[in-house]
C-alpha cells in the first residue's frame, strides 16, 4: 500500500519555558533523575504524557517495585530507596509477598510522586506529549510537545530522555537499535481484583505453595541457577489450566499465568501480572491499540477462571487495569558503551560507576535473584547516546544486549541510572561543559552524598 503525504506548513511555535535541565518521562528513571538534578541546584522541568508521575509504577499498575529483595541483597540506597521509604510513611506500601520489601500503591504512589515533585521544586508539565526535538546542529537545545494547549516548545540547557523507548534520541538522530518485535519481551495489561476471601485464599496458597521452578510450565521454560528453583513464588497457574480443560479459556491462551502481588484485609488482590501479550511493539500506535484490548479482553477470561477455579475467588471483580499497557521492551540507545551479559551475570565493574544493582535479571527466559549479595556497577557510558550532544539517556533505554537488558530495565535499575543522569546533567550546567565531558569523579562524589552506593 502506497503511503499519502500532505504538506504541513511551516509555523511559529511558542516558547512556553527556558530551564537548566528538561527530563521527559517521569518514571522511576525519570522521576529519580529529576529529583537527582533539582537536589543538585539546577531548575528542572519535567515533562509527562499522563496526568500522574511514576510511570510504569503508576500509569501501568507495577507494584513490585523492589520483590527481588531477600537477606543478602545488596541495594544501592538513594532515590530508588526513597520511593519505598516515603511510600511506607505516606501509607502507600504494603509488605510484598514474595521478598524482604514493600510493594508500592499504584494510586497512593501519584501522591507520593507529587509530593517529592514540589519538595524539590521542580516545575512540573503534566500532559505534554514529547514530538519533536529542538536541534543545534548536532546539539539537542530543548524539546517540542502536543497537548490541549497546541504545540509548544520548551527550552533546555542540557535534556534528559527518560521515555523508556528512546523516543528523543531517536528522532534527534542519536544511534538507536530496535529489537525485533518477534523478539521483544511480551506486554502486559496489569489489573486488580476485589471482592476476594483473604482467609479463603491464603489458607490455599498455604496448602499448595509454588516456588519459581514452577514457572517453567510447558508454554514457556525459564532458566535459574538453582538455588531459585525452591523459592515461595506467589505463582497462579493450576486455575487457567482447569479453566482450558473446562472449555473456559481457550487452549492456545495458555499463556496466562504469572504472580499475585499483594491480598489486602479489604478483598483487594493487587498487582495481577497475568497477561502476557508477545509480538506487541510499543512503537507502534495500531499495535498498542490491538493489544491494550486484547489484554482486556483476556483479563475478564482471567477473572472468570480464578472465579471458578481458585479459592477465595468466587465472588472476585474486576477493580481496576492500569492506564496504559506495560512494555518491557522496545528501543535502546546505541551508546558510548553498551552493558553485555557478562557484565549482569558476573559482576561488572566500572571506573565510570553511577551506582550498584544486585544480581537480579528478569527477561528473555532468565530469572536470577539476587541472594548472595552479588551485585553490577552500572557505568555512566551506558547512558551517553552517540551523534547527538547535550543529551543523556536513562531508563529501559540504556545501552546494553537483550541480558543486560533484562537486568537494567528493572524500575530499582532504572531509578539508580536515572539518579545518576540527572546529576551528571545538572554538574554538566554548572560547569559549562558536555555531557560527555563532565568530571565523572564530582558526579560520584555528589551521588554519595545523595545516599547512593557507587561501588
Amino acid at each position: 500500500m502506497q503511503i499519502r503525504t500532505i504538506h504541513e506548513p511551516s509555523r511559529s511555535i511558542d516558547v512556553i519555558h527556558e530551564t537548566d535541565v528538561i527530563v521527559v518521562g517521569s518514571g522511576p528513571g525519570g522521576l529519580a533523575a529529576a529529583l537527582a538534578a533539582a537536589r543538585t541546584g539546577v531548575e528542572v522541568a519535567l515533562v509527562e504524557r499522563f496526568g500522574c508521575f511514576g510511570g510504569n509504577i503508576t500509569t501501568v499498575g507495577v507494584e513490585g517495585f523492589a520483590w527481588y529483595r531477600h537477606e543478602q541483597t545488596v541495594e544501592a540506597g538513594g532515590i530508588g530507596w526513597e520511593f519505598e521509604e516515603r511510600a511506607k510513611a505516606m501509607g502507600a506500601a504494603v509488605p510484598e509477598s514474595q521478598s524482604l520489601s514493600y510493594e508500592l500503591d499504584s494510586e497512593g504512589f501519584k501522591l507520593v510522586a507529587d509530593r517529592l515533585v514540589e519538595e524539590a521544586g521542580i516545575r512540573p508539565m503534566l500532559h505534554r506529549q514529547f514530538v519533536a526535538p529542538i536541534l543545534d546542529g548536532d546539539a539537542i537545545a530543548g524539546i517540542i510537545t502536543e497537548s490541549k494547549a497546541g504545540r509548544e516548545a520548551i527550552l533546555g540547557r542540557r535534556i534528559i530522555d527518560a521515555t523508556g523507548d528512546a523516543d528523543v534520541a531517536h528522532r534527534a538522530g542519536a544511534l538507536t537499535i530496535k529489537t525485533p518485535v518477534e523478539e521483544m519481551q511480551a506486554a502486559s495489561v496489569m489489573f486488580h481484583l476485589a471482592g476476594v476471601d483473604k482467609t479463603a485464599f491464603m489458607a490455599a496458597v498455604r496448602a499448595d505453595p509454588q516456588t519459581y521452578s514452577d514457572w517453567s510450565t510447558g508454554e514457556w521454560s525459564v532458566e535459574t541457577s538453582g538455588k531459585e528453583d525452591a523459592m515461595f513464588s506467589p505463582f497462579l497457574k493450576k486455575p487457567f489450566q482447569k479453566a482450558i480443560e473446562a472449555g473456559v479459556i481457550p487452549p492456545h491462551l495458555n499463556t496466562i499465568s504469572g504472580t499475585w502481588g499483594a491480598m489486602h484485609d479489604t478483598g483487594e488482590l493487587t498487582y495481577m501480572n497475568l497477561i502476557h501479550l508477545a509480538g506487541c511493539d510499543g512503537t507502534d500506535p495500531d499495535s498498542l491499540t490491538r493489544f491494550e484490548i486484547e489484554g482486556r479482553r483476556q483479563t475478564m477470561l482471567a477473572i472468570e477462571a480464578l472465579r471458578r477455579f481458585a479459592p477465595g475467588c468466587a465472588s472476585a471483580r474486576l477493580r481496576n487495569f492500569g492506564m496504559t499497557i506495560g512494555i518491557r521492551d522496545t528501543r535502546k540507545i546505541d551508546a558510548v558503551y553498551n552493558m553485555t551479559e557478562a557484565d549482569v551475570r558476573h559482576q561488572g565493574r566500572f571506573e565510570d560507576s553511577i551506582g550498584i544493582y544486585p544480581e537480579f535479571i528478569d527477561g528473555y527466559g532468565v530469572l536470577i535473584l539476587p541472594t548472595t549479595g552479588r551485585y553490577m556497577h552500572i557505568p555512566y557510558r551506558a547512558m551517553l547516546p552517540q551523534g547527538v550532544r547535550n543529551l543523556l539517556v536513562t531508563g529501559r533505554a540504556i545501552g546494553g544486549d537483550r541480558i543486560a537488558h533484562a537486568a537494567t530495565r528493572n524500575m530499582a535499575c532504572c531509578a539508580v541510572a536515572g539518579q545518576g543522569a540527572g546529576v551528571a546533567a545538572a554538574l554538566s550546567v554548572k560547569a559549562g561543559r558536555d555531557v560527555d565531558a563532565v568530571d565523572v569523579g564530582a558526579v560520584q562524589s555528589t551521588l554519595r552524598r545523595q545516599g547512593v552506593r557507587i561501588s
